[in-house]
C-alpha cells in the first residue's frame, strides 16, 4: 500500500513493515474536493489525490497475507466513499540505504485521482486552494488540520515537498497566522 496523505499518519489498518517510497509518474495535489470528511457538498474542502506527472515521496506499507482481506475492505469503505478515487498497483522504488539510491522496485496499491469524476478539483490557483482549505470542515475534521498533519508528517518523514510548504504558508498567511 502506497500512503501519501492522510493514510501516511490515520491508517485504518495494521501493517507488517514501512518504508519511505518513490512513485514516479504522479505527485501529490489538493485536487479533489471534500464533501464529507472535510468539507460539506454545501461547503466543500480539498483533500489530496495522486495525480498524473512528476513523482511523489511517500510510506509504503507490506501487509501481512493474513491481514490483507480486512485491510482492502477498510482501505475500499473509506477511500471509495465516492470513488473520486481508482484504485490502481503502481511500480513503487523502496528507498533505504542498503540497495543504494535506486532503492528495490515492488508494486503497491494506491489511490489515483479519477480526472472524470465530478469531485476532482484538477490545478486550482493557489489563492483558490487556500480558501477551499480554510473552509472545509467535515466528518473527520478540518482541512487545515489535514494539511498541518500532512506537512508535519512528511517533515518528520524528511521529505521534502516544495508545493505544499508553500501552501501551508499561504493557508497560516490568510488564516492570520502568518
Amino acid at each position: 500500500m502506497f500512503a501519501y496523505g492522510a493514510l501516511m499518519w490515520d491508517r485504518p489498518f495494521r501493517y507488517a513493515e514501512v518504508r519511505r517510497a518513490l512513485v514516479l509518474g504522479y505527485h501529490r495535489a489538493f485536487c479533489i474536493y471534500s464533501h464529507f470528511y472535510r468539507g460539506t457538498p454545501q461547503r466543500p474542502g480539498l483533500v489530496l489525490g495522486l495525480d498524473p506527472g512528476g513523482s511523489c515521496r511517500g510510506l509504503a506499507f507490506r501487509i501481512a497475507a493474513r491481514d490483507a482481506d480486512e485491510t482492502l475492505r477498510r482501505l475500499h469503505e473509506r477511500e471509495m466513499i465516492t470513488r473520486v478515487y481508482r484504485p490502481r498497483d503502481l511500480p513503487v522504488r523502496l528507498l533505504d540505504a542498503e540497495r543504494g539510491p535506486q532503492g528495490r522496485r515492488v508494486k503497491a496499491l494506491a489511490y489515483v485521482a479519477n480526472r472524470g469524476h465530478r469531485q476532482y478539483a484538477g490545478k486550482l490557483a493557489p489563492a483558490r486552494t487556500a480558501d477551499l482549505i480554510l473552509q472545509g470542515e467535515g466528518d473527520m475534521g478540518s482541512c487545515r488540520a489535514y494539511l498541518e498533519n500532512t506537512v508535519a508528517h512528511l517533515d518528520e518523514l524528511g521529505i521534502r515537498d516544495a508545493g505544499l510548504t508553500r501552501l501551508h504558508r499561504i493557508v497560516r498567511a490568510r488564516a492570520g497566522n502568518g
